[in-house]
């Protein structure tokens, strides 16, 4: 076997146990380097109901995948696969029925229902009767899995159509239920140059919505544009998070991202944290 058909089947083997090995997650976000896992020993399987009498925490296989409501199925889809480089798992959609409803808006049917108005004043969906769909596309990444779905009137087409509600218009990330998506750079790469790269690539096809913070106080979009490029990013020379490389970006949906580098201390930090877990755990 040649060594491009070695470094294939090695890849493909590691792609089938990261779609399900959520627990890789915390060595992504935390600088932490995965080892190749194809060819290592799986451990037994539990006895069959020994592992339901455990903590809740040992149940789990960790963080399987982020979801992303999205305005624009097609647009972010390009976004995370063609410029971030994510690879499509699967996609499904159309989905509707009374199960699915269920499953999905219970708790938000009866907040309606609490305050006498109608769910759909609340952005609730009707998928109980169709008049409404969804549709997802899983997106992988080395460590973990993007989930985006999108919420659409039946009429409308898959991809492309109208979203069925209005997307929020505040996303400060001091909101309390604000989450966002933390992208890991290797250590190798100039930080400042991807943020420029990332924006640049973003604007050529037309996502406007992508912009980075800057760490130099700017006070309009044109100031923004005009920061010198080591404005791009936060490095961390101090404390417990020496080493540690930061900024703050919005999506092509106008979603919380970020994106890191971990280096030194406390990247030393988060990798004997991983390895205490992994000891702990068995694993």
């Amino acid at each position: 076997m040649s060594d491009q058909q070695d470094s294939e089947k090695v890849l493909l083997e590691r792609r089938a146990v990261l779609v399900t090995a959520g627990a890789a997650m915390v060595a992504g976000l935390a600088g932490a380097t995965i080892a190749p896992t194809a060819s290592a020993p799986r451990a037994a399987p539990a006895a069959s109901g020994a592992r339901d009498s455990g903590p809740l925490g040992g149940r789990l296989r960790g963080v399987q995948h982020f979801g992303l409501t999205v305005q624009n199925m097609d647009r972010a889809f390009e976004f995370y696969t063609e410029v971030l480089g994510g690879t499509e798992i699967m996609r499904d959609g159309d989905f509707q029925g009374e199960r699915i409803h269920n499953t999905l808006l219970t708790d938000q049917e009866i907040e309606a229902r609490r305050r006498q108005v109608n769910p759909r004043t609340m952005g609730i969906p009707d998928l109980r009767g169709g008049a409404q769909r969804l549709d997802v596309r899983f997106i992988q990444f080395d460590n973990v899995v993007i989930e985006l779905l999108q919420y659409r009137d039946a009429e409308q087409p898959a991809g492309g159509g109208a979203s069925f509600a209005e997307p929020l218009d505040h996303m400060s990330p001091a909101f309390p239920r604000m989450m966002h998506i933390c992208f890991h750079l290797h250590e190798d790469v100039d930080f400042n140059k991807f943020i420029a790269d990332l924006e640049a690539e973003s604007a050529r096809r037309g996502m406007t919505q992508v912009k980075a913070n800057r760490v130099v106080t700017v006070t309009s979009e044109e100031e923004r544009r005009a920061a010198p490029i080591d404005a791009n990013s936060n490095g961390i020379t101090e404390g417990r998070s020496n080493g540690w490389r930061l900024i703050y970006c919005k999506g092509c949906e106008g979603e919380q991202l970020e994106f890191v580098q971990a280096l030194g201390p406390v990247k030393r930090i988060f990798d004997d944290a991983l390895a205490a877990r992994h000891r702990v755990s068995g694993r």
